[in-house]
């Protein structure tokens, strides 16, 4: 598996944090990590450390976009 760090958006609201823990479950992803960065115009903003299958998060990152109201800001290999 390999490591990378995400930074997304997703509404503030409640449940939007666990739907997004969800989808990345779903994904065979696993959470290493997670910071709340902020929340603002109500929007939060999280960094989230995860584990990929392979070395593509691609898969990845096409589920999280298909969220509504998520959006994937940056990825990078850890």
């Amino acid at each position: 598996m390999a490591l990378f760090k995400l930074e997304i958006s997703l509404p503030d609201r409640p449940g939007a944090l666990g739907l997004l823990a969800s989808a990345i479950g779903a994904a065979g992803a696993d959470i290493r990590g997670l910071t709340v960065l902020k929340s603002e115009d109500g929007r939060g903003y999280d960094e989230v450390t995860v584990a990929v299958p392979g070395s593509d998060p691609t898969d990845l990152i096409e589920v999280l976009g298909a969220i509504g109201g998520v959006e994937v800001i940056s990825f990078n290999a850890l």
